[in-house]
């Protein structure tokens, strides 16, 4: 056994409104012997993704806010380079919650090993093949369910979760599937490589009007990772009986003042609508058919992805803020070594 050096992201004070550098401070800690059970792993890859920064705010929600002075969590992908664990060899690569460090050592409970992904980079596994991914198929299978023929509305739709939903959607049948973004880059890329049929950059209009010209039929179901105008265009263009499955409100997230509601929420009644929120944690049974049915149609070529990849645990906070502001395109992760 040896000791080694890791390098934290800690939360050093809460965010008022935009998060700030100084918001971040960086602490070493240093690991001794493992104890009987424990593993030692190098991280490869870590996620920073939006709903980190709600845990920034001591508020109650459905995991615990982040601690003042402990080193931040989140999902990141390694390979054990010790280990007093008998599920955790050598060599192995594994899937956890310990992010925000280059080096993590803890017990193997917390840690999944997981395969290699011939030909494909382990970072896959923090969004298509990962959290991500399993969420936009939760939200259009569970909350909101797709069926054949449908129009769907997907916000934020160049996002880690948006480009999973969208050829997700595609997948289950939909007919129509139609994307918001906040640039031409992005739009332009949700048409030409992620088969979105149309796709809005709300930063032109306002999402309402423009949506309303892109379905002219109206919508069956809306994935929403903004909330906010977003959420308001749904509302004013969902056919009867439509499905709205809540992600995220992204457009909410950094603001101090309290958000007014939606101004048409009567349609959900006059138009017997359903709108339901959702976080994964309850529906983490469902990973098994994900994995099965996301991998095949990697294998079969029906699944395309981009990443946003920044390097070195001294970047980390860079990558969160850039991607709190829509600097990523895909999945935003921070290689660490």
């Amino acid at each position: 056994m040896s000791t080694a050096t890791s390098t934290h992201i800690q939360l050093a004070s809460r965010p008022q409104g935009w998060p700030t550098p100084e918001n971040f401070s960086t602490t070493v800690v240093e690991y001794g012997d493992l104890a009987p059970g424990e593993v030692r792993v190098r991280n490869e890859f870590m996620s920073v993704d939006p709903y980190m920064r709600g845990r920034m705010n001591d508020v109650r929600s459905y995991v615990p806010p982040f601690q003042l002075g402990e080193t931040l969590t989140g999902g990141a992908v390694g390979r054990v380079i010790e280990s007093a664990s008998e599920a955790h060899p050598v060599g192995a690569v594994v899937l956890h919650q310990y992010g925000w460090r280059d080096i993590v050592q803890e017990d193997g409970a917390g840690f999944r090993v997981v395969e290699e992904l011939p030909g494909l980079p382990l970072s896959l596994y923090l969004g298509m093949l990962g959290m991500t991914g399993l969420t936009a198929y939760v939200g259009l299978t569970d909350i909101a369910p797709v069926h054949e023929g449908d129009t769907v509305f997907i916000s934020g739709a160049a996002g880690a979760v948006g480009t999973a939903a969208g050829q997700i959607a595609r997948l289950l049948g939909a007919k129509t599937v139609i994307g918001s973004a906040g640039s031409q880059e992005k739009v332009d890329l949700l048409t030409s490589k992620y088969g979105y049929d149309a796709a809005l950059n709300y930063k032109d209009s306002p999402i309402r009007q423009q949506l309303e010209q892109a379905a002219p039929g109206g919508i069956d179901v809306f994935f929403d990772n903004v909330g906010g105008d977003h959420l308001e265009a749904a509302l004013n263009s969902f056919n009867d009986g439509g499905r709205a499955a809540l992600c995220g409100a992204i457009s909410t997230y950094n603001t101090q003042e309290k958000v007014a509601g939606p101004d048409n929420m009567v349609n959900m009644i006059s138009r017997g609508l359903t709108m339901r929120g959702f976080t994964l944690g309850g529906y983490t049974h469902r990973a098994p058919e994900f994995t099965q049915k996301m991998t095949a149609w990697f294998s079969e070529g029906k699944v395309a992805y981009d990443e946003t990849v920044v390097d070195g645990i001294d970047h980390a906070v860079d990558a969160f803020l850039s991607m709190m502001r829509g600097g990523n395109i895909g999945k935003m992760v921070v290689r660490l070594s």
